[in-house]
């Protein structure tokens, strides 16, 4: 069994208490995770994380020179069982890749309100299922929300919205896949791993800028 699943409830804690500082963040992160250079060949493969600065607070970019796994708030919770999913023979060191500064470039010009696609290759870690919902919220067009019923039967499953809600919770690719566009019914916001104050900000930021790019 990997470090990742022997730890994920300290990952959790570590996560739940997480300083001001990105490389205090790391070390107690990498303390439970990291891999030694004398036991990567023990992994099918070894993944960097990075520490990236927002507007909406510190998030972390997890990816190898393929593409990136996870981009996830550092304050997000049960972000240990996210990590968990990225494979059982996975270990992680502190680096960047051409993937982790590629992203955080384009965040930047994300929350400039200049950039509306992001363009970072990605690695999706999931059930057919969950990728096919991924797919369709990635469809859903910068400044445009949708309701969980509505994107369930945008995929053929109208009846299935519960397992599309789930499959959302299970994105590990924050503001990339844009699962904060889905919404309730009634029009209230609904859950967000991230935080629902989050999740408005970036439907408010996402709606001013998609209107002054029409204008």
């Amino acid at each position: 069994m990997s470090q990742i699943h022997k730890n994920v409830s300290v990952i959790d804690t570590e996560c739940d208490n997480w300083s001001e500082s990105g490389s205090d963040f790391l070390d107690a992160f990498t303390k439970f995770i990291d891999v030694a250079p004398t036991k990567f060949d023990g992994y099918l493969q070894i993944l960097k994380v990075h520490w990236i600065e927002t507007k909406l607070g510190p998030m972390i970019a997890i990816s190898d020179d393929e593409g990136l796994y996870l981009l996830e708030f550092a304050d997000r919770k049960n972000l240990g069982r996210k990590i968990k999913g990225l494979g059982l023979k996975t270990g992680i060191i502190r680096g960047v890749t051409p993937h982790t500064e590629s992203i955080e470039s384009e965040l930047k010009a994300y929350f400039d309100g200049v950039l509306t696609e992001f363009k970072t290759p990605l690695h999706l870690s999931g059930s057919p299922f969950q990728k096919i919902v991924w797919e369709e919220l990635m469809s859903i067009p910068y400044g445009e929300t949708r309701s969980y019923a509505e994107q369930a039967e945008a995929i053929g499953r109208p009846t299935s919205y519960r397992a599309v809600a789930n499959a959302n919770g299970a994105n590990k690719l924050a503001i990339i896949i844009p699962c904060h566009r889905i919404i309730n019914s009634n029009g209230e916001l609904g859950g967000y791993g991230g935080g629902v104050a989050r999740k408005k900000w970036v439907i408010e930021h996402e709606k001013k800028y998609a209107v002054n790019k029409r204008l």
